[in-house]
């Protein structure tokens, strides 16, 4: 019996990377991600470990070829049973003083490869009444603060627009399912590229990505919607949502002393 098949945006690395080894015991893959070397190094190794048929695409979701390109993919395969949008980065600084093509770049990534990989999945997936999506958002979607203005716009996004999703598949009784997982600190490259370090925040915050992994997928299987992994983010996205929004400035805005010492250093 052919095995169903999973997309993975973000697959060269960090959680993307784990979802790939994660799935790959049962799951054919489509591993997508900008560097081809490190996708078929990781193809390499997961089709001689399990078996599975794992392919990969080369591609930069931040630009229309690209993603058109997973879109066609995506609405071609007869067995697609999940796409786990992942492909993201993050960036640090004041908006305004920032270039503006990053923050534009992180927007086509974030937002319009999600909004189209969503719209090719689901018109592959709701006519034969299965299958899911995985956005990757961030607790950043919930929590704001100075410095991250355009990351965190667009992982609210990100998790706004999948509720939206729910609540249309809902409505029609439909057997796909959507989530938005929202992890923390996960020890990925992803920070590193930010420059942030481990001393940076407290040990306790911090999460392996395997982690991350198994709990949207045991999120998956219950049918949650929103999967915030570890209980402190939990906890913490519990009380932001109670705290009044003066309140939660006030507390946040006291926050970034890291930009305060880079703009006393110009």
């Amino acid at each position: 019996m052919p095995r169903k098949l999973a997309i993975i945006t973000g697959a060269s690395a960090g959680i993307g990377e784990v979802f790939a080894r994660r799935l790959a015991a049962e799951h054919d893959l489509l591993l997508v991600a900008r560097r081809r070397d490190r996708l078929e190094g990781l193809a390499a190794e997961l089709a001689g470990k399990t078996g599975a048929r794992v392919d990969v695409l080369a591609a930069d979701l931040s630009e229309a070829a690209g993603r058109e390109a997973v879109a066609g993919r995506i609405a071609a395969e007869p067995l697609l049973a999940l796409l786990v949008n992942n492909a993201g980065f993050g960036s640090r600084g004041l908006f305004w003083e920032s270039e503006f093509e990053e923050a534009d770049r992180m927007h086509r990534l974030h937002v319009t490869a999600t909004l189209r990989l969503c719209h090719a999945a689901l018109r592959n997936m709701v006519p034969r009444d299965e299958g899911a999506i995985i956005n990757v958002a961030s607790v950043a979607a919930f929590v704001r603060r100075a410095g991250s203005s355009g990351y965190s716009a667009t992982k609210s996004w990100m998790a706004v627009f999948t509720e939206g999703l729910h609540l249309e598949l809902r409505s029609i009784r439909s057997g796909v399912s959507v989530q938005a997982l929202c992890p923390g600190f996960t020890y990925t490259e992803f920070h590193d590229v930010l420059g942030i370090k481990r001393d940076f925040i407290s040990g306790g915050w911090w999460m392996p990505a395997k982690d991350v992994v198994e709990a949207s997928l045991q999120g998956l299987e219950k049918g949650k919607l929103f999967v915030v992994p570890g209980w402190r983010y939990e906890l913490l996205v519990s009380l932001i949502r109670m705290m009044p929004r003066g309140v939660l400035h006030y507390a946040l805005t006291r926050g970034p002393a890291s930009l305060r010492r880079e703009r006393q250093k110009r």
